[in-house]
């Protein structure tokens, strides 16, 4: 039996929003100017909560800052916020839900809004072979240039994203006998309304009523 079990990343394995907190310590090291930075960022998340984010003004902002660093300087960079903010915020009851799958042999991938810069080190530090992020465009150096490559992966782009990698493996949704999918968003309801266990993971205040409604499950792996 092939099963797939797909994982949100942000509030949902970890209890911290990853792109968020990369922003916030970019400005705590003195690597971005405090200030403005800090607005931007903090507004922009205020507009992912309320549902009203527009991905492409996020990520041309968040691409556009790691577009500014030598490369040398951003790998430091990223190794220090894995080590001072990640690696704290990985718990126990996170990787505990995620062996589980990997355990029983199931295809596993992170899926998330955020991009693949800031993701590929955590899914590494989860055991998590597969990422399903924004990617960042690279130049014929492999210098991120600051632009989108494709479409987000955020909201109905996420079931665009996901079948495009299953396709990549020569699989479709309907390969697995079963598809779980966990989330804190309501952001997610589009992805979490097509797969066969949709599981409402420290789900938020409109997640959780909605999934109370459809009954689906309800999971909380952190203490607030």
């Amino acid at each position: 039996m092939m099963k797939l079990a797909l994982f949100d990343l942000d509030h949902t394995l970890l209890p911290i929003d990853s792109d968020f907190e990369w922003g916030q310590f970019l400005c705590r090291v003195g690597a971005v100017d405090a200030v403005e930075f800090k607005r931007r960022n903090e507004d922009f998340f205020a507009q992912y909560q309320a549902g009203t984010l527009d991905p492409v003004e996020y990520l041309e902002f968040s691409l556009g800052t790691l577009a500014r660093f030598e490369p040398e300087h951003l790998a430091e960079l990223q190794q220090q916020y894995m080590t001072e903010v990640v690696m704290p915020n990985i718990l126990p009851s996170a990787r505990a839900l995620l062996q589980q799958h990997l355990d029983a042999g199931d295809l596993v991938a992170i899926v998330t809004a955020t991009n693949h810069f800031v993701v590929a080190p955590i899914a590494q530090a989860f055991g998590v072979e597969h990422v399903i992020a924004a990617m960042p465009e690279r130049d014929a150096a492999g210098r991120i240039t600051g632009k989108l490559l494709g479409t987000p992966t955020q909201g109905e782009g996420k079931i665009v994203h996901t079948k495009a990698w299953l396709e990549k493996m020569g699989h479709t949704l309907d390969s697995f006998d079963s598809v779980h999918f966990y989330s804190d968003s309501h952001n997610d309801l589009p992805l979490l309304s097509i797969v066969s266990h949709p599981i409402a993971t420290n789900p938020n205040a409109k997640l959780s009523e909605h999934a109370s409604a459809q009954g689906w499950p309800l999971i909380h792996l952190f203490n607030d």
